[in-house]
């Protein structure tokens, strides 16, 4: 079936499908280790078949698409094998959907994937990694809490799959003033905000002052931008209801610098997008670069501003600080591996995902950041992993792209599926059914199935939810019930 891609971060998620095919062979990647901060240099022990056994231990670090993914293959691949998946959060994100937590489309707990299920036979480890030392072969990490003792796990083959980070430093002003949307946590911090700027507007006097609060200005056309934009204006429009004096003025700004609305897409595509949205009701501003994010707006690359409440970054990633250590090569932030996703220079290195730049063998480009490449190039890695364990040559990555995907909110998609065009609800309908398909467990499908089909006949939930402790109000001045 085909799969629309999605980073598997803060880039602007593109909704790709692939097709793959292993190429010719690689020499097998069983050389000395490097060494990355501690010890000398040590030798490295040949491959052989005895490092298949049980005393062999795989850690991958990075539960994302294509950590939880690598570690499920790797458990089935070498049952026999010590694997475990090392992760800050115990949990995988659909980080596609979190456009519809933001819009109260579907509930928080219908986006995220316990590991655990997702990898049964996997060892899962919530912890924070530190520190990798190459020359010792070990990994340092800290307990969940950031004030733990520092503990460490040797191993035999080590994988980087730890996605990429939000950079808000792109734009003076973004970090302080803008919110990003790249975890749960922000797409709920996001929705109520939404929902706090519409009950200050209530009790707002001052037109401009309402105008403020219920504006909010989204910066990026991308997926992400062009899904969360969507999503608000949705939202906005469905809750009009519930907030009379203020729902009219609500205004939603769409900032892209391109030509066009989904650069990923042909331009025909994000034409339709373009009108789309402006049916809706959000103002999209093309060729337009942000260039200040202050408390009261945006200001534009034409000396324009904006007032705004509320400003949404979906622009611009940064490498892991984990990886930022490494003595690796890099391509625009992202480790430099072979084309069978071994890191040059480090023995029994890998990785793959959105923090490494892996060739594609079909068309010699880099594969970009998205899930749907990360989801394809796991499987072979746990058989290059496999097969230099056995002494074997690996193979490079090779997969071909057969279309892309994106939502635009209010029931509607557009994608290019087999060269053709498609927009509307039916590319919408396979946009939800491939997330569907992929969620694990009956009981989650039949809970996000049920969901998406209420929310198509009912309004959203406006509920504003803190997240406070018994007390806190007291210590904050808020006594009242």
């Amino acid at each position: 079936m085909p799969q629309p891609a999605t980073p598997s971060t803060t880039t602007a998620p593109a909704r790709r499908w692939q097709r793959g095919a292993e190429s010719a062979p690689i020499a097998s990647p069983c050389r000395a280790p490097t060494p990355l901060a501690l010890g000398p240099v040590q030798q490295a022990q040949p491959c052989g078949p005895d490092q298949s056994a049980a005393s062999t231990r795989i850690l991958i670090i990075g539960g994302g698409f294509a950590g939880a993914r690598l570690a499920r293959v790797l458990s089935r691949r070498l049952p026999r094998a010590d694997v475990r998946l090392l992760s800050l959060e115990n949990y995988l994100t659909y980080n596609p959907l979190l456009a519809e937590v933001v819009g109260a489309s579907v509930l928080p707990g219908h986006v995220v994937a316990p590991l655990r299920q997702l990898a049964p036979r996997v060892r899962v480890q919530q912890v924070r990694v530190t520190a990798i030392d190459s020359s010792a072969r070990r990994v340092y990490y800290r307990d969940h809490g950031a004030d733990g003792p520092i503990d460490s796990l040797p191993y035999d083959q080590l994988v980087l799959a730890c996605g990429s980070r939000a950079n808000l430093d792109l734009v003076p002003g973004m970090a302080a003033h803008a919110l990003p949307l790249k975890t749960v946590g922000d797409a709920l911090h996001l929705r109520n905000r939404i929902i706090a700027r519409l009950e200050q507007s209530e009790l707002a006097t001052d037109p401009h002052q309402q105008r403020w609060l219920t504006s909010f200005v989204v910066v990026g056309g991308g997926f992400s931008g062009v899904e969360v934009a969507g999503e608000i204006s949705d939202f906005l429009v469905a809750a009009r209801r519930w907030y009379p004096r203020t729902g009219t003025r609500a205004r939603v700004v769409l900032i892209h610098s391109g030509p066009h609305l989904l650069p990923e897409l042909p331009p025909r595509l994000g034409r339709f997008t373009d009108l789309r949205l402006r049916r809706r009701g959000v103002e999209t501003r093309l060729q337009t670069r942000c260039q200040a994010v202050d408390g009261q707006g945006v200001g534009l690359g034409d000396g324009e501003r904006i007032a705004a409440g509320t400003v949404i970054c979906t622009i611009g990633t940064r490498p892991n600080p984990l990886t930022e250590a490494l003595p690796v090569p890099r391509a625009r932030g992202r480790l430099q591996v072979g084309g069978d996703m071994s890191v040059p220079g480090l023995g029994g290195v890998w990785a793959l995902g959105d923090c490494a730049a892996v060739p594609n063998a079909h068309g010699g480009q880099t594969c970009p950041p998205t899930a749907q490449f990360a989801l394809r190039q796991a499987p072979l890695l746990a058989a290059n992993i496999t097969r230099t364990l056995r002494g074997e040559p690996t193979r490079p990555f090779a997969y071909h792209p057969r279309g892309l995907m994106a939502a635009i909110g209010h029931n509607r998609a557009v994608a290019r599926v087999f060269g053709l065009n498609l927009s509307g609800f039916l590319p919408w309908l396979l946009w939800r059914g491939f997330y569907l398909l992929h969620v694990p467990t009956l009981g989650r499908k039949v809970r996000l199935y049920l969901e998406w089909n209420w929310a198509m006949f009912f309004p959203p939930d406006i509920a504003h939810l803190r997240f406070t402790r018994t007390g806190e109000d007291e210590e904050s001045g808020h006594t009242q019930g």
